[in-house]
């Protein structure tokens, strides 16, 4: 059934969350082994921390990087980039900051919430390498203090993001959720999007989440790297 609608869709968009990531080794926020267990995020990943309480953010930010160092892409993110140049694939909207898709080749990407991969200086907005958080080096040539490029707590996501990542959803005819609990808004209007404009609606998450009653498929009982690679074996057969 899947692998039909892949092959006869004209539009594909791609949705994942903390699921996709949590296979590679990337915690997530907010299971019971997440980064906010015991831990308020307004205190460590908002913009009153980074004015305010800039020795936590920095902690925060710094441990979150190093964590990342050794993190390489599971075999569903290959998938993925695969199907960019074999499916019409027109985006992969992700509520993940880790950069995992496009270490991948993934070439579509448009991350909600920005890229912890990357960082600028707030004062006259140079690009850094986030190696400067492991070495502890948070301070521009100018001065300016240099964040990492994610929307923090207390900021607005990006509107050209979110308006092309609305374009692509409307204009679906296939939309499939990876790893996504569907829980935070604004990113899970994206999938009801889909919905009323037509597209076939596809959930592959561990837990049920509250649109499960719309998809036309859901999957719970795989992993998402699992479930990838078979639905590319099957597309190939």
């Amino acid at each position: 059934m899947l692998t039909t609608w892949l092959t006869e869709a004209k539009k594909i968009v791609i949705f994942t969350g903390a699921g996709m990531s949590t296979e590679s080794g990337v915690p997530d926020f907010r299971s019971s082994r997440g980064l906010w267990q015991g831990k308020k995020p307004e205190a460590l990943a908002s913009v009153d921390a980074m004015d305010h309480n800039r020795e936590a953010f920095i902690d925060f930010y710094r441990m979150r990087i190093e964590g990342l160092q050794g993190v390489r892409p599971h075999k569903g993110y290959d998938v993925l980039a695969a199907w960019e140049k074999e499916l019409p694939i027109t985006s992969i909207i992700t509520q993940n900051t880790d950069g995992l898709h496009e270490q991948a080749g993934s070439e579509v990407v448009l991350p909600l919430h920005g890229s912890i991969q990357r960082s600028y200086c707030v004062a006259c907005g140079q690009r850094y390498d986030v190696a400067r958080y492991i070495t502890n080096e948070p301070y521009c040539s100018c001065g300016g203090f240099i964040r990492p490029a994610v929307v923090l707590f207390g900021e607005m996501l990006n509107t050209d993001t979110l308006a092309l990542a609305e374009r692509h959803t409307k204009e679906a005819d296939l939309f499939l959720v990876l790893g996504s609990s569907l829980v935070v808004s604004p990113a899970n209007l994206f999938p009801k999007i889909a919905k009323e404009c037509g597209a076939k609606l596809v959930i592959v998450n561990h837990d049920e989440t509250p649109l499960d009653p719309l998809a036309d498929l859901v999957i719970q009982d795989q992993s998402i790297g699992t479930f990838l690679e078979e639905t590319n074996r099957a597309l190939q057969a």
